[in-house]
């Protein structure tokens, strides 16, 4: 009884092993250049357990993805907190993201449509997913301020966040996101008639 117990412990919690791995590894070398037994090693679990969890390589993307959105921890989950008012939450999509390692990372979103090109793909399909619930997300909040236009606005706050995002990882610089912060600021100054 012992022998069962002490195998079952074991096996409890290989399936957020294998997702805390993943993400560690897809953040650092990117999912195409991660292999499954890479993502075994560092869980640790058998790739036997790695596979009974996520048959394929893009159903474990999609699922580190959809952790990531469970999470909070995106861009896109500061547009979700309600201690803040409306036009903190949006401005807040350009703040410096809150990591400990050196190098800037970019929305974690478009890197996966960009590691699979094709639109149907399964991760890039559930990038896209996403990107639109932020345009959602933002003319919601948009439309709270009084925006008249607030699809318009929402578009060109997103554009600018990612692009802020994509540019501070290309640069490395983690507070790029300020100068995308001011422009979104004078955005929702001229769309709204309302000061900072």
């Amino acid at each position: 009884m012992t022998v069962a117990s002490d195998t079952t412990r074991k096996g409890r919690g290989a399936r957020e092993r294998i997702l805390a791995a993943a993400s560690r590894l897809f953040a650092s070398g990117g999912i195409t250049a991660t292999s499954m037994e890479q993502v075994a090693a560092a869980a640790p679990v058998s790739k036997r357990t790695l596979y009974a969890h996520f048959p394929t390589r893009d159903e474990l993307a999609v699922a580190h993805l959809r952790a990531l959105v469970d999470s909070g921890d995106t861009m896109e989950g500061v547009l979700l907190r309600e201690d803040l008012d409306p036009r903190e939450r949006l401005l807040r999509l350009f703040d410096r993201p809150d990591t400990d390692t050196p190098v800037v990372r970019g929305c974690p979103f478009i890197d996966a449509a960009a590691e699979f090109p094709d639109p149907e793909h399964p991760v890039h399909a559930y990038a896209r997913e996403q990107k639109l619930r932020m345009v959602r997300l933002v003319a919601g909040l948009v439309t709270e301020l009084g925006c008249p236009r607030p699809d318009a606005l929402a578009e060109q706050l997103v554009t600018l966040a990612d692009g802020a995002a994509s540019r501070a990882m290309v640069l490395n610089q983690g507070d790029y996101g300020r100068h995308g912060r001011t422009a979104a600021d004078a955005l929702l100054e001229q769309a709204l008639g309302t000061p900072p």
